[in-house]
């Protein structure tokens, strides 16, 4: 990017007619003049102007007096009377015009505890609000009162930071990041979605700091990091996270991937590392934010399992059920959604080794029946993670690899076409067990339950409801039970009835 040299928002600067010609901007500035109170448009919308990137929807304006009610004398003049959203407690105001969203704030200084992110504020003049902010780039301001509409105030050097896309605090970075922890999270989050260094001095500021993150909550905390998962390669930032010492902070079980442990001259690769190149290669399939997620916590529960033998070398049997049993507890922790995303991302990790498994076997229909069950309309994405897995660097294992996933898919579509097993559910529920032997809920039913559905999946008996209540009734005489009545086959609960068509499993 080439610096501006002019420090004025015209259309010289900005390669077009300027953007404060917009009716928001001359309305904003016309009712701070009607109240006699200067006006400037501050933060991300002057930084992304500036860098010539897709407008911000939200629009920040500080002002020297009430923030509220320059939002309410700025709303009435762009027909938006009534709909102004006040929070008196922080002394904002915000409503909806013109396709953005406008927050207003009077200018203020701010001074921090040690042991809150929660600042004393009291009013201050637009250098004090300049001096609080987190970053060179985001203390830009642009003028919107008459003397000087669109003046560029830029007290800190943030052109030049803009120029060599770095990032750089206004004040001492212990100073800035120890008073507002959640400033170290957001340093990684703009150097992601923006391509910036972080500045030296910053940086050794961050890890001196780190601990700091504790006093953060973890929603926010969370907010700054899945903006991270969602950049188009997520790799170098979450790297950045772990290096500066924040992860440590707050997602432990990802540190643990970290580092490789050599005995008797054999070593593991460095799950860590392994995991962020997982991320990578499923982001440029997905912008699905929760198979990112699954992504990431694909191989969380090996270094519990991790072992050594002698014979075989390093083993991680079972991490992908420990792995499974963790992400409950993981989102719980980091206040991440507990329902549908958290139980996708939970089937993920469960199955993300079976695909492998089949690939490297022969793939029986069986296997490929029990795969489409369990992963139902989520096996394409599976199959998506496990392909992303794969990060050798010798091409021909590379090929070798996805040749043989390629074998799986076909093997996956053949079987769901003659089988119709996604979401599938057997013919015989437990209700129908419970009336044909007079059973209360039970392991009996159980019992009988899972016999008819591993009898069907392992193709010894047809997706027939006659069929399945036959080998009910025998199932039933085995355990000791007696029908006490004759009763007809139920109809197929969850697909059409029967017919000479029926597919055989």
């Amino acid at each position: 990017m080439n610096a501006p040299t002019e420090p004025f928002f015209d259309s010289a600067l900005l390669g077009g007619s300027s953007p404060l010609d917009r009716t928001v901007f001359r309305a904003v500035s016309e009712a701070a003049q009607e109240l006699g109170q200067p006006v400037w448009v501050v933060g991300g919308f002057v930084r992304d102007l500036l860098l010539q990137r897709d407008w911000p929807s939200d629009i920040d304006f500080v002002t020297l007096g009430s923030g509220i009610e320059l939002a309410q004398t700025a709303a009435d003049r762009l027909g938006q009377r009534g709909k102004v959203s006040v929070f008196k407690n922080f002394g904002t105001a915000m409503f909806k015009a013109d396709g953005f969203e406008l927050e207003f704030v009077g200018a203020r200084k701010e001074s921090y505890r040690s042991d809150s992110r929660k600042p004393t504020v009291e009013d201050g003049t637009l250098e004090d609000d300049q001096n609080r902010r987190d970053f060179t780039i985001n203390a830009l301001a642009v003028s919107l009162n008459p003397d000087d509409y669109g003046k560029l105030i830029d007290p800190f050097g943030g052109l030049q930071d803009l120029a060599q896309r770095r990032l750089r605090t206004p004040l001492d970075p212990d100073v800035t990041f120890s008073d507002d922890p959640l400033r170290m999270m957001r340093a990684v989050r703009f150097s992601a979605t923006l391509d910036f260094d972080i500045d030296p001095e910053a940086l050794a500021s961050i890890r001196r700091n780190a601990e700091r993150l504790q006093i953060v909550s973890a929603e926010r905390i969370l907010v700054e990091f899945d903006k991270v998962m969602m950049t188009p390669q997520p790799g170098s930032g979450l790297a950045r996270f772990e290096s500066t010492g924040l992860l440590a902070q707050f997602f432990p079980e990802l540190i643990a991937l970290k580092g490789v442990e050599e005995i008797e001259g054999q070593h593991h690769k460095d799950n860590f590392y392994h995991t962020l190149e997982v991320v990578d290669n499923l982001s440029l399939r997905s912008e699905d934010l929760w198979m990112r997620w699954a992504a990431l916590l694909h191989d969380i529960g090996k270094p519990v399992v991790k072992r050594f033998d002698r014979k075989i070398g390093w083993t991680f049997h079972n991490h992908e059920f420990v792995g499974a049993k963790m992400v409950p507890k993981i989102f719980s922790r980091l206040k991440l959604p507990l329902g549908e995303p958290m139980k996708r991302v939970q089937k993920m990790v469960l199955l993300s080794s079976r695909p492998v498994v089949l690939s490297q076997d022969e793939v029986t229909d069986s296997a490929v029946r029990r795969l489409l069950f369990e992963a139902g309309d989520d096996i394409d994405r599976l199959m998506m993670l496990c392909e992303c897995d794969i990060t050798t660097k010798n091409p021909r294992r590379k090929a070798k690899y996805l040749s043989n996933f390629e074998l799986v898919r076909q093997k996956l579509k053949e079987v769901e076409e003659a089988d119709r097993l996604r979401n599938w559910q057997p013919p015989i529920d437990g209700a129908h067990i419970m009336r044909v032997f007079n059973l209360p809920p039970g392991p009996e039913v159980g019992q009988i339950k899972t016999a008819i559905r591993e009898a069907i999946l392992d193709g010894v008996l047809r997706n027939d409801p006659v069929e399945a209540h036959r080998f009910m009734l025998e199932k039933g005489r085995e355990l000791g039970l007696t029908p006490v009545e004759r009763m007809e086959p139920p109809a197929l609960p969850h697909s059409a009835s029967p017919t000479d068509d029926t597919p055989r499993l």
